[in-house]
């Protein structure tokens, strides 16, 4: 396991508390074109502490959530009672072939974009089955955004991001799959102190930074909205459809 994906072990709490949810047109996008309904099966892989395996459910499909640490699946389980929740990686999820008629995968694909996780999503899916990959990426060019971005910008180092554009080369050569789509929306997250510094520290390279880094920082961002105030937070929310071949 990469050293930076344990930071999630660590901030499980801070991620649930701290993440923003999923636009509800994105959801409806996502239960629309795969037609989930009663009697389909969605996997949500690495689905964290299920922030989008809850939408998911409303859909009535069967919902399977798929993630390998074991902070995330407890909160999972706590947060999306009647999801099936198992242990299990992208490359090797443990679940049947053909199985699942959707994959969605948020805020996670580009850990581990690669032919090896595309060929297990592959396995599971059903022909034509869709992979979805979702993220909500934050919105820079609002001042307190900006201003976390430019705070943090020194401790990401090699940790993979949305923005790095690897995920997209994968999915670009790969012969497993075919674009089917794309639906792009907005979100706002209102957070008070706490929850301003959850959303901070729940990122993973913060998360694995040593106490005399990790906390003068999340004090610095803490002072971003002040104690008692709130601030809003705009994120764009990205999704893109694949067609399995």
């Amino acid at each position: 396991m990469r050293v930076e994906v344990r930071g999630f072990q660590k901030a499980s709490h801070a991620y649930d508390r701290g993440r923003p949810s999923y636009p509800v047109d994105t959801v409806d996008w996502v239960v629309a074109t795969a037609q989930l309904a009663p009697g389909k099966t969605v996997v949500d892989l690495a689905a964290g502490t299920g922030k989008l395996t809850r939408d998911l459910m409303r859909s009535g499909a069967r919902v399977v959530a798929v993630e390998p640490l074991g902070e995330m699946r407890a909160r999972l389980l706590e947060r999306a009672p009647g999801a099936e929740v198992y242990d299990g990686l992208a490359e090797d999820t443990g679940l049947a072939g053909e199985s699942a008629d959707a994959v969605t995968v948020a805020q996670a694909f580009h850990w581990f974009s690669t032919e090896e996780a595309l060929a297990e999503i592959q396995r599971i899916l059903v022909p034509s089955g869709l992979l979805f990959l979702v993220w909500n990426r934050r919105d820079v060019s609002d001042p307190v955004q900006g201003e976390i971005g430019r705070l943090t910008a020194p401790f990401i180092g090699s940790a993979p991001s949305y923005a790095s554009g690897w995920w997209r080369d994968v999915m670009g050569e790969t012969r497993r799959f075919e674009p089917a789509g794309e639906h792009h929306s907005r979100i706002e997250q209102v957070v008070d102190q706490e929850g301003l510094v959850d959303r901070v520290a729940s990122t993973s390279y913060i998360a694995n930074l040593p106490d005399d880094q990790r906390l003068p920082l999340l004090e610095e961002i803490g002072r971003l909205v002040g104690v008692e105030g709130t601030v809003t937070l705009p994120y764009s929310t990205a999704t893109y459809a694949y067609r399995r071949r």
